[in-house]
């Protein structure tokens, strides 16, 4: 049944051909990936990241979304009556948990190499899982992708945490470009800038506009073929 209203609930009538993701979660939360993904992905959303915390007990935290970046909390609903069945027969985990839907957010994490074409010219936190010319950690503007890796412009001005200081160091570091390769990303996300939330609010919007659309014509062709029927009575 879950199944079923899902595949209503997304405005897709062929099948959406899944890209894999580049960086992605180890342990017990890779165990919930693996299950959690196949269902996501039947129901025509992406899954982004899971993540496991000791919140409220323990919490299973799945990111989702839609093919062009949105999820409504409709969509969050639908991913949830899916996966809990699934969950309840294969147990990942092995205590009572909650279980938690979400969209990406606006600061959202980069998993997949269209995220980052998608992203690029916006502001980038990225930690590699092995040090790259003795550092792990970049900051700075996302400039483009080559193949599967990512140039980062290192820029540490828009750092919006005030309590952080930078050093003569960091401030020679400004405008290094770095060619990192995705897979050995071990986090990757955007950094919350005036720009980003306008491209947001814009994206929104749109997608709206375009779910009003969809709706709009759904209702004529079901009042075409109420016409139709009645003409077929008469």
């Amino acid at each position: 049944m879950a199944a079923i209203e899902a595949r209503q609930a997304v405005d897709t009538a062929t099948e959406i051909e899944t890209e894999p993701r580049l960086i992605v979660e180890p342990g017990l939360s890779a165990r919930v990936a693996s299950i959690a993904e196949p269902v996501i992905e039947q129901l025509g959303y992406r899954l982004v990241r899971v993540k496991v915390s000791s919140a409220d007990g323990c919490t299973v935290q799945i990111m989702a979304e839609r093919p062009d970046g949105t999820m409504a909390v409709e969509d969050c609903e639908t991913v949830s009556r899916a996966l809990s069945p699934v969950f309840d027969a294969n147990d990942p985990i092995n205590k009572a948990y909650r279980l938690e839907i979400s969209s990406p957010g606006i600061d959202r994490p980069l998993v997949r190499k269209s995220d980052f074409d998608r992203y690029a010219g916006h502001m980038v936190k990225i930690e590699t899982e092995i040090p790259i010319d003795g550092r792990k950690r970049f900051r700075g503007l996302l400039v483009a992708t080559e193949g599967d890796a990512a140039r980062i412009r290192l820029d540490h001005k828009a750092d919006t945490k005030k309590d952080d200081k930078k050093s003569d160091d960091t401030a020679a570091d400004d405008g290094t470009e770095f060619l990192l390769p995705i897979e050995e990303m071990s986090d990757a996300r955007l950094v919350l800038t005036d720009e980003l939330v306008t491209q947001a609010l814009r994206r929104e919007k749109a997608a709206k506009r375009q779910a009003r659309t969809a709706k709009r014509e759904q209702r004529l062709r079901r009042h075409k073929s109420g016409q139709a029927g009645h003409a077929d009575s008469a």
